[in-house]
């Protein structure tokens, strides 16, 4: 297979197509740890913003996560780079103890944390990553074999909400030889992680195989070409779920959902997948969202009419009655502890409600109404309560000092509170 010829670095036009995401940025972060690719990342964005007016402040954080004992160093080295290259940066330190086992995921969270902590003093919200082409191929090719659906298999996105702000990933249509080659002209040596080669590690054992799947023509270009068209099939599939769902699915005040049965079964299951798996999220309390292999077991139980009276998977409680799935919060062994709503203040319920105290006063507290009879409920409501019996138990409520309901579920009777029912 003949070379594919890669962007040209040095060019200002393709460095403006680089990070024309952040361009109307005032400051960005760059999480560097030292290795090539985030190397790299800095010196091409120390040469986008050189010497040009109105351009965004880089600021570089590096985070040593206190697993091998060169990382200190290693952090140091990245400081100094940067401020030879006249940016500003700060070193991170992952303290306390470690876990056993899942080092790699606990490190990846508590590495984001910090940024995300760091960001948030200077007053920063886009954080650029070094992720490149590579890394893409990689994740399509772990995502395929675990038997990932369409939004997988788009791979990783270029911008994504994580941990307070926001992940731009400027490199992924640029191969890791090419940032390597930047460290070199530069002069720099990176850092060398051991575990990047460590075969424990599933995204290592794919790298390991890269070469070989290459020369049978699934190369990293090739792979992040797929993952593009699938992210482009992905766009299709929510526009056509997301006009479905609008048509299809009723929720309620209680946070249950109601989707039409006979229209559902009609429709593909790409698309009915789609809408069982957004109301499973929306009442479930965003359990388990990626659960794929859940929700396509459950839709075809629902399509071929055997589920049984009642089931529960990812929070929820599913039952098919009448001509209509219906789905509630399972109550589960354990209900969210009442809270407090501060002055001015607001808090999640059980990832399914926002709760705002438009006041002043601090004397509200939200709980679950969990066995407040039916009767009772339709007393404060007024109307008829024909929601099943577990959303009435996990919905929540919200009382003055006094006892006073305030708020119930997803209907407010007091100026001083709002409640809004989290769809997305």
């Amino acid at each position: 297979m003949p070379a594919r010829l890669g962007p040209d670095l040095q060019s200002a036009a393709e460095l403006d197509r680089l990070f024309a995401g952040i361009a109307g940025e005032e400051r960005v972060g760059l999480a560097v740890s030292g290795g090539a690719d985030s190397l790299a990342l800095l010196l091409l964005a120390e040469r986008w913003t050189r010497g040009r007016q109105g351009m965004p402040q880089l600021k570089v954080y590096s985070v040593d996560h206190g697993l091998r004992p060169e990382a200190a160093d290693e952090v140091a080295m990245v400081l100094a780079v940067a401020q030879s290259l006249g940016i500003a940066a700060q070193g991170l330190v992952w303290s306390g103890e470690k876990p056993l086992t899942g080092v790699q995921e606990a490190a990846r969270q508590a590495r984001y944390g910090l940024m995300a902590d760091a960001m948030a003093a200077d007053g920063i919200r886009v954080l650029l990553t070094a992720h490149h082409r590579d890394d893409q191929a990689e994740t399509v090719l772990m995502r395929l074999a675990h038997g990932s659906g369409v939004d997988g298999l788009k791979g990783m996105a270029r911008f994504v909400a994580m941990a307070g702000m926001t992940i731009h990933r400027p490199l992924l249509d640029i191969e890791s030889s090419a940032l390597r080659a930047q460290v070199s002209a530069a002069g720099l040596v990176p850092a060398a992680d051991p575990s990047n080669d460590d075969a424990h590690y599933e995204r290592v054992r794919w790298r390991q195989a890269m070469p070989e799947l290459a020369r049978l023509g699934l190369d990293a270009a090739t792979l992040a070409q797929f993952a593009e068209r699938m992210g482009e099939v992905d766009a299709a599939l929510v526009q056509m779920s997301d006009a479905c769902f609008a048509e299809l699915v009723t929720l309620d005040g209680f946070g249950s959902a109601r989707i039409a049965l006979a229209p559902f079964i009609g429709l593909g299951a790409a698309v009915s997948t789609r809408i069982l798996g957004r109301v499973l999220n929306i009442v479930g309390g965003r359990q388990r969202p990626r659960a794929l292999g859940q929700v396509e077991r459950l839709r075809q139980a629902i399509v071929t009419q055997s589920l049984p009276r009642s089931t529960t998977g990812l929070g929820c409680v599913v039952r098919l009655k009448d001509d209509a799935i219906l789905v509630a919060r399972e109550p589960g062994r354990s209900q969210p502890a009442d809270a407090v709503l501060l002055p001015e203040g607001e808090l999640v319920w059980d990832q399914r409600f926002r709760i705002i105290n438009r006041s002043s006063e601090g004397d509200f507290t939200a709980s679950v109404a969990d066995y407040l009879p039916r009767h009772r409920l339709e007393d404060i409501l007024g109307c008829k309560v024909t929601a099943p019996a577990e959303a009435l138990r996990t919905a929540p409520i919200v009382r003055d000092a006094a006892g006073g309901v305030l708020s119930l579920g997803g209907w407010s009777f007091d100026e001083r509170i709002d409640v809004h029912l989290l769809v997305d």
